[in-house]
């Protein structure tokens, strides 16, 4: 798949586990799967970093498998869902942290461009929720949500 503001493709990622089936050697339950998704939404976790941790630190190959349902469905079946998705947060708090370098360097036109960009991914992807009464019909971004969502 192309990326949006270059000419090239990509690395490809990581290969998820072949067969879409629970191991032999997983020796942890459905409930426990789900259990432990919960904790780690309480502790503040992105669904992308619970997959990661449940993955290195427990040896969950895929919750979806395991438990039938994703590590989203979980977190809002438990109501523990934050307003602005994983996604769209990541690409705030990069472009804030782009405007906190163009204050010390207002002369860095390579990162002005780069922000410019940025931006434009937040506003598309922003209709995109908006579409899909994800954010609410009210919610724009703004440079002050930035500064906020860094701390």
């Amino acid at each position: 798949m192309a990326r949006i503001h270059t000419r090239k493709k990509g690395q490809a990622g990581s290969r998820r586990p072949s067969a879409p089936r629970v191991p032999e050697w997983m020796n942890r339950d459905a409930r426990w799967v789900e259990g432990m998704v919960v904790d780690l939404a309480k502790a503040g976790n992105p669904p992308s970093v619970i997959g990661q941790i449940l993955r290195d630190q427990y040896g969950v190959p895929l919750v979806k498998v395991i438990t039938g349902k994703t590590v989203m469905t979980i977190i809002r079946e438990n109501k523990l869902e934050r307003q602005v998705p994983e996604d769209m947060r990541s690409l705030i708090s990069r472009a804030a942290l782009m405007k906190r370098h163009l204050e010390a360097n207002k002369s860095d036109f390579v990162t002005k461009r780069r922000l410019q960009l940025v931006e434009s991914k937040i506003h598309r992807l922003s209709r995109y929720y908006h579409r899909k009464r994800i954010l609410p019909a009210d919610w724009k971004y703004s440079a002050d949500q930035a500064a906020v969502l860094l701390r």
